[in-house]
């Protein structure tokens, strides 16, 4: 019985229905809410303020509130132990993320239930030349820095040399990373359940550019070789130091160094297919419309609808002072005729009259909107 759930959120993103619904779900059930003090001090709400060491020993399931890079953070958190991890898309649509936002209720109700799964992710682990160690559960990557030279470096497999990749980067991948940066480069779709490393280059300017798939029990390390550029080191994404010519990073995989909870109700290749649009599939562009959610995307200063796990359009918006301006809305082209662009229209003027925001409107699809349903027009700025 979970007695603690800590909170992981996304440093932008709204997450304040998902907050609310895990407190309300926790205090019928006299389960406390966990959350960092710098992420939970500025939302209103009831979960427990605390430092990012009190909450990983205390809380018996993390709930990532977020993206891919607020699932990969919660994931580091909890590395090496046996928290299980609930990933909770809010935006936009991750490969990670177990649920997205409209689906909470029905996941917590499973977790009551304990109809769910853990499943183990493998990380990647390396020591940078400044001494400092470092994990990732999607990448590691030597990546070329502008105005220097291409990244020259040595694949050493089990003590002998493989190959020496000139490019713009070489990637060594988790299964779990395999959609990410390496999939960019022209690397597999890999299982996260497969246990190993995927070791690609990304713009290979050498004659072998093909990916390598290694065994975890393998030894590997990449020499940076006299001839390459300064690279910068990259772990999930983020740049966390540089190599120079003549520097080795060991790269270590680390089995079940995370536990994630899995529902069972899309597969990895589902969310692969949606997400990469991958041709010959019936479902990219399905989806029931009355099932479509808007999120506002306020970073990106845009509204965006949500359905079938994509991001089927969105309405771009601009602030003038205390006013909001409605400036353009487009939908994908899969999605085209489901009246989205209304569910989009309405979604940002209802928010608009919660805020008591006034509304400019330059977008002709709003213009229209608007034209056809009066009730809205009092919520526009008068000149």
């Amino acid at each position: 019985m979970i007695k603690v759930v800590g909170l992981v959120l996304h440093p932008r993103r709204d997450c304040g229905s998902a907050i609310n619904a895990i407190v309300s779900w926790a205090q019928s059930r006299g389960v406390t809410v966990l959350g960092l003090h710098d992420e939970i001090t500025r939302i209103d709400c009831d979960a427990v303020a605390v430092s990012t060491e009190e909450m990983v020993e205390r809380a018996g399931l993390l709930v990532s509130l977020g993206g891919d890079g607020t699932m990969l953070r919660t994931m580091r958190l909890v590395e090496g132990r046996k928290t299980p991890v609930l990933g909770v898309n809010v935006g936009r649509l991750g490969f990670l993320a177990e649920v997205d936002l409209p689906d909470l209720a029905g996941a917590l109700s499973s977790i009551d239930e304990h109809k769910f799964t853990i499943e183990s992710r493998t990380a990647v682990r390396t020591v940078l030349p400044d001494g400092k160690e470092v994990s990732a559960f999607n990448d590691i990557a030597l990546v070329r820095v502008p105005g220097d030279g291409l990244a020259h470096v040595g694949i050493n497999v089990e003590g002998s040399n493989f190959v020496r990749y000139a490019a713009d980067a070489v990637i060594v991948a988790t299964p779990t990373g395999s959609t990410a940066y390496s999939f960019s480069a022209g690397g597999p779709i890999v299982s996260p359940n497969v246990e190993g490393l995927l070791v690609s280059a990304a713009a290979a300017h050498s004659s072998f550019n093909r990916s390598l798939m290694l065994s975890p029990d393998e030894q590997l390390e990449l020499d940076v070789a006299a001839t390459s550029g300064r690279l910068a080191i990259e772990v999930d994404g983020i740049i966390q130091g540089y190599a120079a010519p003549g520097d080795t990073l060991r790269i270590i995989p680390v089995p079940a160094a995370a536990q994630v909870i899995r529902f069972g109700r899309t597969s990895f290749y589902e969310r692969a297919r949606r997400k990469l649009r991958v041709e010959g599939s019936a479902q990219v562009g399905g989806g029931d419309p009355g099932d479509a959610v808007v999120v506002d995307s306020f970073e990106n200063s845009r509204y965006e609808v949500v359905l079938g796990g994509e991001i089927a359009g969105m309405l771009h918006y601009r602030r003038h002072g205390d006013a909001v301006e409605l400036a353009h809305t487009e939908i994908d082209q899969a999605f085209e005729g489901r009246g989205l662009g209304g569910r989009l229209a309405s979604a940002a003027l209802r928010d608009a009259r919660r805020r008591g925001t006034p509304v400019k409107v330059s977008c002709p699809f709003v213009i229209g909107y608007v034209e056809r349903h009066d009730e809205y027009s009092d919520l526009l700025e008068t000149t």
